[in-house]
């Protein structure tokens, strides 16, 4: 989505210096497009290394890999088989203090909780 932003960007920077040295504006206006176009571009580059680096970071991934698989890293070979979800009894997983409650604030907190939601600390 940003790559996308970024090419709509640079197009506007184009027409907007195009337009202004067309109508013989000072030259900080046709700077001004440039500048349009040189972050645009810088944008595009970033989004696209975002995009297919191995650890990338999404504002819109909202699932985990158990839960749906990664169409960018199975396309570009990274992706493989999510794992099956254990059976059986939950797993205590990365839990450090035992109880319903956290120990910092002392709010009630379900068992599967790694995080306290009142005041965010690791659990």
């Amino acid at each position: 989505m940003g790559g996308i932003g970024g090419i709509v960007v640079a197009l506007f920077g184009v027409i907007w210096t195009v337009g202004a040295m067309s109508m013989g504006a000072p030259p900080f206006f046709a700077l001004f497009g440039l500048m349009f176009v040189g972050l645009a571009i810088a944008g595009v580059v970033y989004n696209l290394y975002n995009a297919t680096s191995r650890n990338r970071m999404s504002t819109y991934d909202v699932t985990t890999e158990r839960e749906e698989a990664d169409p960018i890293a199975d396309a570009l070979g990274r992706g493989g088989v999510p794992p099956e979800p254990s059976q059986g009894t939950p797993s205590k997983g990365p839990r450090k203090f035992p109880g319903d409650h956290c120990p910092f604030c002392g709010t009630k907190v379900d068992h599967d909780f790694d995080y306290c939601p009142k005041c965010g600390k690791d659990i």
